[in-house]
């Protein structure tokens, strides 16, 4: 028997990139057109954020919990469990994940936006854009079908992508919004790196820029209090 030292993260990697890839392709056709309701939801998102109104902050986080309950269950669930016997468990962190986004942010209303389109929030948006308009298309231009793509709302890593973007562009930081998206970057990315995927660096860079976004807001917000508190002193 070998040395647990001497495994690699590949002798863990219970598929290979074909059926890995050839499970997004069973999974979009038979949803077919869920994926018009997705984008339909995603532009509902963008406008929301450029709308004005207290509100909005719950109705984006409802959205969000449909959309990781339908991953939970559609996807991780149904699908990739039939090749990765930790995919039930991964379900159950997306399930965790949306009904934090419901009781947290849609019943709670703990996700207020940013009223000021400060760079946050604009990074924020960004990384919402990215992962609604630009991370779907990575994979047809490095040469998977089209019948592969992977979209916002019915695909993990671009809906986590989105939804560490409108945590990002809220006006506080919400860590328990943050702890589950930010492992599944982790998981994802090291199976993505395992399978020598060429677009592997996506969610661990865009983990580390979450990361480092929600430290700077916490840093500006302790600026921001540090000097009201001395405006009210003098």
């Amino acid at each position: 028997m070998s040395e647990w030292w001497t495994y690699r993260l590949s002798d863990f990697l219970l598929f290979s990139p074909r059926t890995y890839y050839r499970l997004f392709e069973l999974y979009n056709a038979a949803i077919w057109p869920g994926q018009i309701a997705a984008i339909v939801l995603g532009i509902a998102i963008l406008a929301l954020l450029r709308a004005p109104g207290r509100t909005r902050g719950r109705v984006i986080s409802a959205v969000l919990a449909a959309c990781w309950l339908w991953v939970a269950w559609a996807y991780l669930w149904t699908r990739y469990a039939s090749i990765n016997w930790a995919a039930s468990y991964f379900a159950a962190a997306f399930a965790a994940e949306a009904l934090l986004l419901i009781f947290v942010g849609a019943v709670g209303g703990g996700l207020s936006l940013a009223a000021t389109a400060d760079r946050v929030r604009r990074a924020g948006v960004g990384i919402f854009l990215f992962a609604f308009a630009v991370q779907p298309l990575i994979g047809p231009l490095l040469g998977r079908p089209w019948r592969q793509i992977e979209i916002f709302g019915v695909a993990p890593d671009p809906t986590v992508i989105a939804t560490l973007g409108i945590l990002t562009a809220a006006a506080r930081t919400r860590w328990e919004l943050l702890v589950i998206p930010l492992i599944w970057c982790a998981i994802s990315g090291a199976t993505l790196w395992t399978m020598e995927a060429p677009d592997a660096w996506i969610m661990p860079v865009a983990m580390a820029l979450a990361l480092f976004l929600a430290g700077y807001k916490i840093l500006l917000h302790r600026r921001r209090a540090v000097l009201e508190s001395g405006a009210r002193a003098t």
